[in-house]
């Protein structure tokens, strides 16, 4: 396989597309491109794999992707179209001592302890039960042999972060699904990256995403090599935008697989 693997494993945002009552030109849409699930990826070396964020489509996603065993989750924030799917990580922990480590700041932590009470509370440690292993984020730490390093951003009112992801001292991928600026820290530790992903919601301005002309500029900023818009809502048609797109850019899409070797 190759050396990392990413699969967007959802590229919506927090309404899904198609959403529900609208019968506007996407929605309506037979272009498997423009069928978004909520915003997550999947990522998996030869020794750890991991998703980030489990939002409500989370287990149709599993499935699609045939997802068997996950060695951690990663949490970007503890907003419900990223965190409503957690339960469903009950798959990867049936055994009575087996655990999965919950990576995310400590804020989203304790939000997802208040919604989760169940599963973090201690008493339930059957087979089969969700059992999570909460990991607060306060710097870089790994998962497997990837070093993962927090990308602090601005989205509203919530603390939200991005994750960078370095092997063997190459940084290959900067993940940002929800984001309205970028700060200066978490764009220094982006420098030299290969490929970034990053929130483009749509054309209009929006108080807590990125539009496309927003996210362009950042790209046009960074300079990755590669660069792929996400968390995209439905005034944004797959095969009407991405053609007018930089060559450098490219729109993702649910179950579009990125490779590094």
């Amino acid at each position: 396989m190759a050396d990392f693997e990413l699969t967007f494993l959802g590229t919506g945002t927090s309404v899904g597309i198609p959403m529900i009552g609208c019968d506007c030109e996407t929605c309506r849409s037979t272009d498997p491109r423009d069928k978004r699930t909520r915003s997550s990826i999947y990522c998996r070396t030869s020794e750890a794999a991991w998703v980030v964020d489990t939002g409500p489509d989370f287990r149709t996603q599993c499935l699609r992707e045939n997802i068997r065993s996950l060695d951690a989750a990663l949490f970007t924030h503890p907003h419900m179209d990223h965190v409503t799917g957690f339960d469903e990580l009950r798959r990867f922990t049936i055994d009575e001592g087996h655990y999965i480590p919950i990576h995310a700041m400590p804020s989203c932590l304790a939000a997802l302890e208040r919604m989760f009470d169940y599963a973090f509370n201690g008493e339930n440690r059957y087979r089969g039960y969700l059992k999570p292993w909460p990991q607060p984020i306060r710097g870089p730490f790994k998962v497997g042999e990837t070093l993962v390093t927090p990308l602090p951003v601005v989205h509203g009112k919530v603390e939200a972060i991005g994750f960078l992801f370095t092997r063997g001292g190459r940084k290959l991928c900067a993940y940002i699904s929800d984001c309205k600026t970028v700060t200066p820290e978490a764009e220094e530790a982006m420098q030299g990256v290969d490929t970034l992903i990053i929130d483009a919601l749509r054309h209009t301005p929006h108080p807590t995403h990125l539009n496309f002309a927003e996210a362009l500029a950042f790209v046009k900023k960074l300079g990755a090599r590669q660069n792929y818009f996400t968390h995209f809502q439905c005034e944004i048609m797959h095969a009407r935008e991405e053609p007018k797109l930089p060559p450098q850019v490219r729109m993702a899409y649910d179950g579009l697989k990125l490779t590094w070797g």
